[in-house]
């Protein structure tokens, strides 16, 4: 059997923290739970969870702060009612490896969830297609910046293609769905053009991709 996911939950409402138990299921296991920034971040380091999922509006900091603090330890998925841009941009830019909606379904929630836990970079449909689009506004369409644009030539054709559907937000399943290849070759691909481009998180890869129009 596939080993549950050991998961912090941090959020100001108490209600709130355990109707995410209920719905996560035998998949997953709470380890931890926290009100605020802070106590998110104690208990992340006291129980090394596989993932941290956390509100974006909290005492002592909120999500922000947990994602400053732990991303680089443990992979953190923001849950949130907040559709604003600002707080999208600002949490990814951060470190974050996620970001949902609370109005998200439980049954995409705990596949994102199992997804993020794996490292992929998991956002609701709807903010994928904002993040994107911003990106590439913010780069003016896809500007060379510092010389990387000449990197794309380095990648394969089927790099390429997996890098736009990584950077549409697609979990590695999915993309091993639609282009008929395992999802172990996926992430292959996408760590051999890591390595290319000389990234080493998944949101940098992203960040990337829209800079240079792929996705």
């Amino acid at each position: 059997m596939t080993r549950a996911v050991r998961i912090v939950v941090a959020d100001d409402h108490q209600i709130w923290r355990s109707g995410l138990r209920a719905d996560l299921g035998d998949g997953f296991a709470v380890v931890g739970e926290a009100a605020d920034a802070e106590e998110a971040i104690e208990t992340t380091r006291r129980e090394r969870p596989d993932l941290v999922v956390c509100d974006l509006h909290m005492p002592e900091g909120g999500g922000l702060r947990v994602v400053r603090e732990v991303a680089a330890e443990v992979p953190v998925v923001i849950l949130t009612v907040s559709e604003a841009e600002r707080d999208l941009l600002d949490t990814i830019a951060a470190g974050a490896v996620g970001y949902l909606l609370k109005s998200t379904g439980s049954d995409d929630i705990r596949r994102a969830l199992r997804s993020a836990a794996a490292g992929e970079p998991v956002f609701s449909p709807q903010l994928a297609a904002l993040l994107i689009g911003e990106f590439r506004r913010l780069s003016g369409g896809g500007s060379d910046t510092g010389g990387q644009s000449g990197r794309v030539s380095a990648l394969s054709p089927r790099e390429r293609e997996v890098l736009g559907l990584v950077a549409r937000g697609h979990t590695y399943k999915q993309i091993g769905a639609e282009l008929f290849i395992s999802p172990k070759t996926v992430e292959n691909h996408v760590r051999n053009t890591m390595a290319k481009l000389h990234l080493s998180r998944r949101n940098e890869l992203i960040r990337w991709a829209v800079d240079h129009g792929i996705g």
